[in-house]
């Protein structure tokens, strides 16, 4: 059966974001790979989603608070506010031949007396599928604006409470808004990784969940939903994970007298299960990642950070398909500093990031590196290619310029 149509993010624009001081990624590729040495800026666009998606769902101000305030992501000596844009479609036209409008979102904010305040937020929608001409969903500035109005087929002038307040997360509520919600619900369902293998060891209160938490600490509930209610889907994970883990049998959440979840592991060659403080940190982040990459109701973007921590490098390109098989219901982004990860993507998926003179990050997508094309159809891949200096840039013990 044919993977249901998804939401598709083709362009994401930052200013003044931390080291992202003017970037922008265009044409983007349901599975995304933002690669490049430590420091040069992928776990900023990362964090770029996670704040985007937080400042939805909990609000811009705790947004801002859990990165000390706006002043400390605004980038040093940045000129103007920060400024988030997207652009995306709410169908991927490469899967069914359709067109989609084209969904523009851009957010600017700024800092007043302490506090974050929204100074400008844009929402608008292609009038038809195709056509170009842009229509105003959403225009607010610093608290007041206009949202469209689809029975009356007009905009009309609203008001919030506050100034931190996003437009989009209060009139997204309304039905009566329904584009609005429509991009209140994309952002807001986003699942944006920071699984932790410590955090998976957690022995959390019995109760089955469907969904992962972002630190994975809820993998005992979300075994236990599977348990009881997916099995055939559980059985499919865990075939998958023996495939790179080959000694492992299955993970089982054990239910414990005083009311708690207890995850343990059982290997092949073993009768008995040990308790998952006793395994390793690759197979508890391997079997979170694959629950998430095999969902039953996927989330439209699914982001990863440094998947090739704690894992063995020959594993890399097994998970880089998972990834690829799950970006047809969802767009998978991903950072990596990993050439063996690397080596499993094609050059348009592949962004490299560096820090300029100015300390400031910089992008080329592989496919418009010079040589980088014609290479990889000689049969080069591009970890080995980047390794071996062909990418110009990107090199941690090379000065930049």
């Amino acid at each position: 059966m044919a993977a249901p149509n998804h939401p598709v993010i083709e362009q994401l624009h930052v200013e003044n974001y931390r080291v992202l001081r003017n970037i922008t990624f265009d044409k983007l590729t349901p599975l995304t790979a933002f690669f490049g040495p430590n420091g040069s800026g992928k776990s900023t666009v990362f964090d770029v989603f996670a704040f985007l998606h937080e400042a939805l769902t909990v609000g811009l101000r705790a947004a801002c608070d859990a990165r000390n305030r706006l002043s400390e992501i605004h980038s040093r000596n940045g000129q103007g506010p920060v400024v988030i844009q997207l652009k995306y479609r709410e169908g991927n036209p490469a899967l069914d031949g359709q067109k989609y409008p084209l969904i523009r979102y851009r957010l600017e904010i700024d800092e007043s007396r302490g506090r974050p305040v929204v100074l400008g937020e844009l929402l608008t929608w292609t009038t038809a599928p195709g056509s170009g001409r842009p229509r105003k969903i959403v225009d607010f500035k610093s608290g007041a604006g206009t949202v469209y109005d689809e029975t009356a087929r007009e905009l009309i002038p609203e008001s919030l409470e506050s100034p931190d307040t996003l437009a989009v997360s209060a009139l997204g509520l309304l039905t009566r808004h329904p584009q609005v919600a429509s991009l209140r619900r994309f952002i807001s369902g986003w699942y944006l990784s920071y699984i932790s293998a410590d955090a998976a060891r957690q022995i959390p209160a019995v109760g089955p969940q469907e969904l992962l938490s972002r630190s994975g600490d809820n993998l005992s509930n979300v075994l236990q939903h599977l348990q009881e209610h997916e099995p055939e889907r559980l059985e499919a994970i865990f075939e998958a994970l023996r495939g790179l883990v080959p000694q492992l049998d299955r993970l089982i959440a054990t239910p414990l007298p005083d009311g708690r979840l207890m995850l343990q592991v059982k290997d092949r060659p073993f009768g008995d299960p040990i308790l998952s403080r006793h395994a390793s940190d690759g197979t508890l982040k391997l079997l979170a990642y694959l629950t998430v990459l095999r969902s039953a109701a996927p989330p439209a973007i699914i982001g990863i950070e440094e998947p090739e921590n704690q894992l063995h490098p020959r594993l890399l390109a097994v998970l880089a398909e998972e990834m690829r098989a799950a970006a047809t219901a969802s767009q998978v982004l991903v950072t990596t500093h990993s050439p063996f990860f690397a080596n499993a993507l094609i050059a348009q998926e592949l962004w490299l990031l560096y820090r300029d003179q100015d300390g400031f990050a910089t992008t080329k997508r592989a496919s418009g590196i010079p040589g980088v094309i014609a290479m990889t159809e000689a049969g080069g891949q591009l970890g080995d290619l980047w390794m071996e200096g062909y990418f110009g840039a990107g090199d941690p013990l090379r000065r930049a310029g």
